[in-house]
């Protein structure tokens, strides 16, 4: 493990023995998520991994301040987080685009909710529109596009407010197989040129091996986290192409090891 990104003193984001209790019907309360810890270092892509219901998005959510913690406490740049915040910007799975705005349009909207000149606007727009292959289709309307190019309209729109950290919840779930692993490339590239930092949730292994520069595995409901590591595969390195990560030979032992871990947490049979 790499000591550097493992440390709470250099991390960027920290969860510290962070759970989350609901309460449900007749008083019942479930704990979603208990003693959670794990750190994120700045530029660092951080995927969360699990089973169905472990608690993951309910960690992203923690993070993101939709939701508050019911122990512990998260941290970034070294400042509790209390509610949601411009310096954490979140990309759901479904298509958030308004419908009465052009993809610019879109793009443009929290900027300029958020007081930023009519100059600067443009030029951050032209330059997320750009960065997510969207440039020719920026008076287009949102129902003209594909779901692919509905992520990408978001993704830049969180993207141009310029926030320290992206959250994102299995923002690739609804896309064919095609588009998605085209949108994970894309995300390699926005990586490179932008170097934010970025926590994704996932369930698919794949997606996580190609994306990830650490996985943090969260252990069936309630979730911990049952292994925080980098992705030792790509030798410290992000892999550009999805070709190319499934051909380097420490791969498939990587898939195995995930797999294992998520046939380790499947439902006893008395559950």
């Amino acid at each position: 493990m790499n000591a550097q990104r493992d440390s709470t003193a250099s991390a960027k984001l920290v969860l510290e023995n962070v759970g989350k209790t609901f309460t449900v019907a007749h008083g019942e309360t479930i704990a979603a998520v208990q003693d959670v810890s794990f750190s994120v270092a700045s530029n660092e892509f951080c995927v969360l991994l699990g089973p169905s219901g472990c608690g993951k998005s309910t960690a992203l959510r923690m993070i993101a301040g939709l939701e508050t913690p019911s122990s512990g406490r998260i941290l970034l740049d070294g400042q509790p987080i209390h509610g949601t915040d411009r310096d954490r910007g979140m990309v759901f799975q479904s298509y958030t685009s308004f419908d009465w705005l052009t993809v610019e349009g879109n793009v443009e909207y929290g900027m300029k909710r958020n007081g930023v000149p009519k100059s600067e606007r443009a030029e951050r727009t032209a330059y997320f529109l750009d960065l997510v292959r969207l440039t020719r289709f920026k008076d287009a309307w949102p129902s003209q596009l594909s779901g692919g190019m509905k992520q990408r309209v978001a993704i830049a729109r969180t993207l141009a407010n310029a926030p320290d950290v992206l959250l994102m919840d299995e923002p690739f779930g609804a896309l064919d197989a095609e588009t998605r692993w085209n949108m994970q490339e894309l995300m390699i590239d926005i990586g490179a040129s932008t170097e934010t930092t970025v926590v994704m949730v996932t369930h698919d292994i794949e997606e996580a091996l190609f994306l990830g520069d650490r996985v943090i595995f969260f252990s069936r409901h309630p979730g911990t986290v049952l292994e925080n590591a980098p992705v030792a595969y790509k030798q410290g390195r992000r892999i550009a192409s999805k070709e190319e990560a499934l051909g380097m030979p420490d791969y498939v032992e990587a898939e195995r090891h995930i797999m294992s871990l998520m046939r380790s947490q499947r439902p006893r049979d008395d559950e």
